[in-house]
């Protein structure tokens, strides 16, 4: 009978301890856009094993240390995610498809900027212009249409309204490349570790705006680690949390 369990462990250790056994090698590789001649650059590739990360050149190609059996992610924003298993040591192409589908996130967006052109449409039928902050040359020229654009009812309606819509659009901009599905992936963390960490971290939309997705990764897994190491995780988030997810919490409350 234990000769039975033995044998039973090895069947069960022995492709773990083969795929130990293996070398690590550098991995060259070219991405591709799928039906075209087109390379693709800025591709983040992650190896889901060592959770290392390197991103695609100028012309599409890349590099990066990994083990026969591994498997390497390919991520490019308005591209769907590629996963493969590396089988060989040899140069590996890769072929991204680009979305076809619209994104959800997107469509609200555009409902938005919809939605504040028809508010601005009707406030000028109200006779609120300029946003509902005429310049002071108009105020001079028109000074009691303009002090009512500046300081009426519905002058104040306005400036809130695309305030909040502001707000809105940028934080639908941040939410399509920072979730929880992304955090996730790029942590190696849990549901719950992860939405934790995200109480503590997350990128503003000034961020979003100039990072492509390699630096994204990059400071999310700087984030992390630091987070991942801290003792009193409860602290970090009530003080380290950026004054843009404060207000995130504060409107939910």
């Amino acid at each position: 009978m234990r000769h039975r369990y033995l044998l039973l462990i090895m069947l069960i250790a022995g492709p773990v301890f083969k795929a130990l056994a293996q070398p690590a090698f550098t991995l060259h590789g070219v991405i591709n856009l799928r039906l075209s001649s087109g390379r693709l650059a800025g591709v983040v590739v992650t190896d889901l094993r060592s959770r290392d990360f390197v991103s695609s050149d100028a012309s599409g190609w890349f590099t990066i240390q990994c083990v026969v059996g591994d498997t390497l992610l390919f991520t490019k924003a308005e591209f769907t995610d590629q996963k493969i298993v590396i089988k060989t040591t040899g140069d590996l192409p890769v072929y991204m498809q680009p979305v076809v589908n619209l994104d959800v996130v997107k469509i609200q967006g555009q409902t938005k900027k919809q939605e504040l052109q028809e508010y601005n449409k009707d406030y000028a039928r109200k006779g609120v212009y300029y946003d509902g902050k005429p310049p002071l040359g108009s105020i001079l020229l028109n000074p009691l249409n303009d002090l009512h654009t500046l300081f009426g009812k519905d002058a104040k309606d306005l400036r809130r309204f695309k305030a909040d819509s502001k707000s809105e659009l940028e934080y639908a901009e941040v939410q399509r490349r920072y979730n929880l599905r992304v955090v996730m992936r790029v942590t190696g963390a849990t549901d719950t570790v992860a939405k934790s960490f995200m109480k503590y971290y997350r990128p503003s939309y000034e961020d979003i705006k100039t990072w492509n997705d390699y630096e994204l990764i990059r400071q999310i897994k700087k984030s992390y680690a630091f987070y991942d190491k801290s003792e009193d995780k409860d602290r970090l988030h009530s003080i380290n949390a950026p004054t843009f997810m404060n207000a995130v919490r504060d409107s939910i409350k």
